[in-house]
């Protein structure tokens, strides 16, 4: 299958999914080399932010999704009548942060760091979907793990989670002694 066919299917999975595709479905729809697919959708993503269309493709991790244009948005939420997600209060985006940077975390190891109790924060962040279990922690209680979810880089403009910020990761458990300063002879 020759580029421009590949980039037709690419746009229609896309179009029709409403959600993030896997790149390796987009392959296996269009019977063609994952790299080939993901050639193709690169393609597009530049020609659609090239010709400033008004819809752009999102790479979020390992999949792919079709939306509008940021640039589009004001016009977008008039002709829907969509009112903007409620903001995250700090004590909720306190919580997506530890989450994000360690997960996946449970609600106590949430809670040590935080230093307050977090139940009405990953309550919200889980109805509006920022964050989803993933499980649960093997030792006695057996307490649920949480993760982000490719609406949490959505919201934030991330392709992945490498693109967070650098911080300096709280370690508990460890006790590290502090540096003594070399005295200097003068």
């Amino acid at each position: 299958m020759e580029q421009t066919e590949l980039e037709r299917v690419a746009e229609a999975i896309l179009f029709a999914a409403g959600e993030p595709v896997e790149l390796e479905r987009i392959a296996m729809a269009a019977e063609c080399d994952p790299d080939e697919a993901e050639q193709a959708v690169r393609s597009l993503m530049d020609r659609l932010s090239y010709e400033r269309r008004g819809i752009r493709i999102l790479r979020l991790e390992h999949a792919y999704q079709m939306c509008s244009s940021g640039e589009m948005s004001s016009y977008v939420t008039r002709a829907l009548e969509t009112r903007k997600p409620p903001r995250l209060s700090s004590a909720q985006l306190e919580t997506l942060t530890v989450i994000a940077y360690y997960q996946p975390a449970t609600r106590a190891y949430i809670e040590q760091i935080r230093g307050v109790d977090s139940a009405y924060s990953v309550g919200a962040l889980l109805n509006k979907h920022l964050i989803e279990e993933c499980g649960r922690l093997n030792v006695p209680g057996r307490p649920i793990l949480y993760r982000t979810t490719p609406d949490f880089l959505r919201t934030f403009g991330l392709e992945s989670l490498d693109e967070l910020p650098e911080i300096e990761k709280m370690q508990f458990g460890k006790q590290e002694l502090p540096q003594q300063e070399e005295e200097t002879e003068s």
